[in-house]
């Protein structure tokens, strides 16, 4: 079992920034892979980032590249989502989630998608004003 609470949000003017924090508890995450999502009012858990277990692979929704960058300490138990350049539309309760994926190509193939982690903290608040 995992248990994962993120940390670090808050209200910024757009242009901002913020680092968010995820730490686990429980066993360790170092054979997990993890991720950054975020739901905004009245729609989806969108995917934001992922890194993969070991922290050499990442990949980020194409509205963040550049401006965003995710990454882990696994003695920490802890991985972070750096944002900088923050714009209105990046407002939403974000969440880490936290499983293990299997082999690379595995990784590659279903790290977007929500349904492939079974671990989730109770998820942070941003807001971005204009």
């Amino acid at each position: 079992q995992v248990q994962l609470v993120e940390s670090g949000g808050g209200l910024v003017q757009a242009g901002g920034s913020l680092r968010l924090s995820c730490v686990a508890s429980g066993r360790a995450i170092t054979w997990d892979d993890m991720a950054w999502f975020r739901q905004a009012p009245g729609k989806g858990r969108e995917f934001v980032s992922a890194i993969d277990r070991i922290g050499t692979r990442t990949k980020y929704i194409d509205s963040v590249k550049s401006r965003f960058t995710i990454s882990r300490d696994n003695a920490k138990k802890t991985i972070y989502l750096r944002m900088n350049n923050l714009k209105p539309e990046d407002s939403g309760v974000y969440y880490c989630g936290a499983d293990r994926l299997g082999v690379p190509e595995r990784w590659d193939r279903y790290a977007t998608n929500p349904s492939s982690y079974k671990y989730w903290g109770q998820g942070t608040q941003v807001t971005v004003s204009s």
